[in-house]
């Protein structure tokens, strides 16, 4: 069974920086696309960023698109969301997830194969 370990939220300051990341074990981590994705409760899921399997194709969310970069490192089965210029509006929990198939943009509601519990992030203004 794949699991997924998200880690690295926090408080931070509206300006600041944060990295998340997200270990995977029970699976080979390189025939995954992973992404992550952010919510709010009693709002919408959100798509944040995805990256492909081997080649390090990306894509990101509207909201976040220059401010947040995802890296993967297949040899430590882990994927990595660093944040910066956090805004409050990017105050939500961050899930961690994978799929066998690669996409740029994943719908918000993309039912992918496995999925991470989530990290709180908080950003005060």
């Amino acid at each position: 069974q794949v699991q997924l370990v998200e880690s690295g939220g926090g408080l931070v300051q509206a300006g600041g920086s944060l990295r998340l990341s997200c270990v995977v074990s029970g699976g080979t981590f390189s025939q995954y696309a992973m992404g992550w994705f952010r919510q709010v409760p009693g709002k919408e899921r959100e798509f944040v960023a995805a990256i492909s399997k081997t080649d390090g194709r990306t894509g990101y969310g509207d909201s976040v698109k220059g401010r947040f970069t995802i890296s993967r490192d297949n040899a430590k089965n882990t994927v990595g969301l660093q944040m910066n210029n956090l805004k409050p509006e990017d105050t939500a929990v961050y899930h961690c997830a994978a799929d066998r198939f690669f996409s740029g943009k994943y719908p918000a509601n993309y039912d992918m194969d496995y999925w991470g519990k989530g990290t709180l992030v908080t950003v005060s203004s």
